[in-house]
Parts: structure tokens; sequence; C-alpha cells
């Protein structure tokens, strides 16, 4: 009796287990990374165009006396360019030890997620493949897709955002 309620109560934590998400706007839609993810979000400031660079790779801002590689997540998921306004900005978030950027049309806000909250993601999402999400969640009368950035960038694209970023001089 006793182990089975201690089970319960550990599906109970793991169910109501909350982690914070950073959501933003990218193509009239909502998205969201996990905090733990993101160092912090900058104005969209000059960005050093590179030549024969991947087509999602927009080129490369000094923040801060380092380089960081700045990625279109709009080219990378598919959806048509935008031309950038007063709102949009350059998430920088670590991903497999590097520091890049993400262009986002804007950033809405901070949100306590629990898990009790998520619902698994379907096998696709506007056009998204389904590793690329870690769940979806209702927030009134649209959708929150939480985005596994560690898993949006390929080894080929992760490649190429390494050989594109380096300490400033």
């Amino acid at each position: 009796m006793l182990e089975a309620t201690i089970a319960q109560d550990q599906r109970l934590d793991e169910a109501s287990a909350s982690m914070q998400v950073v959501g933003f706007r990218l193509a009239q839609e909502e998205y969201g990374i996990e905090i733990t993810r993101v160092q912090e979000i900058v104005l969209m400031g000059e960005i050093i165009r590179v030549p024969q660079t991947s087509p999602f790779i927009k080129g490369l801002i000094n923040l801060r006396c380092a380089v960081i590689p700045i990625v279109d997540l709009r080219i990378l998921l598919g959806l048509s360019e935008q031309d950038a306004t007063d709102e949009t900005r350059n998430m920088v978030v670590n991903v497999r030890g590097k520091t890049l950027g993400i262009i986002m049309d804007a950033v809405s806000e901070v949100l306590p997620v629990s898990n009790d909250q998520m619902d698994p993601p379907p096998p696709s999402v506007a056009g998204l493949r389904m590793e690329f999400l870690t769940g979806l969640m209702g927030l009134g009368s649209h959708l929150l897709i939480l985005l596994e950035i560690g898993k949006l960038l390929s080894a080929e694209d992760h490649t190429a955002v390494n050989t594109n970023s380096s300490p400033a001089s």
C-alpha cells in the first residue's frame, strides 16, 4: 500500500514538474524555448553577412567582443522571410555547447509551464517534424509550440554554425 502511494506521488510530482519557457512570435505563431537554453535577448543590430554560408545563417554579430552566428529560424523552418521591425529581436541561446543568435519577430513573455499543461506533439505541426517539438500548450485561443532548439539544427547545420563563429579580435 505504501509503495503504491509513493509511486502515485512520484507520478504527480512528474506531472506537475515545471519549467519556464521564453515565448516568442514567428510568422504569426507562438513558439517557446526552455529558458535554460536562453542566454539573453538583444535588439537587432548590424548583422555582417558572410558569403557562401548556409541560407539560414544570416551572418555574424559582435556581442561584447564575442562573434556570434545569427540563424534565421524562419528559413530553417521553411517559413517566408520578413524584414526586421522594431519588435524583432535576437535570442542568444546555447546549443550543444555553442552560442548562437536566433532571429524572432517578437518576444512575448516568460511563462511557467508544468508538464501536465503540455500535450504531446502530433506527428506534424505546421510542417515541423516531431523531433523538433517538445510539446504544445493551449494559451487562450491559440497554441504555444515548444521547440527543442538542440534538435532544430542537423549535424550539417551545426557544422555550418561552428565554422562561422570565433572570438572577435
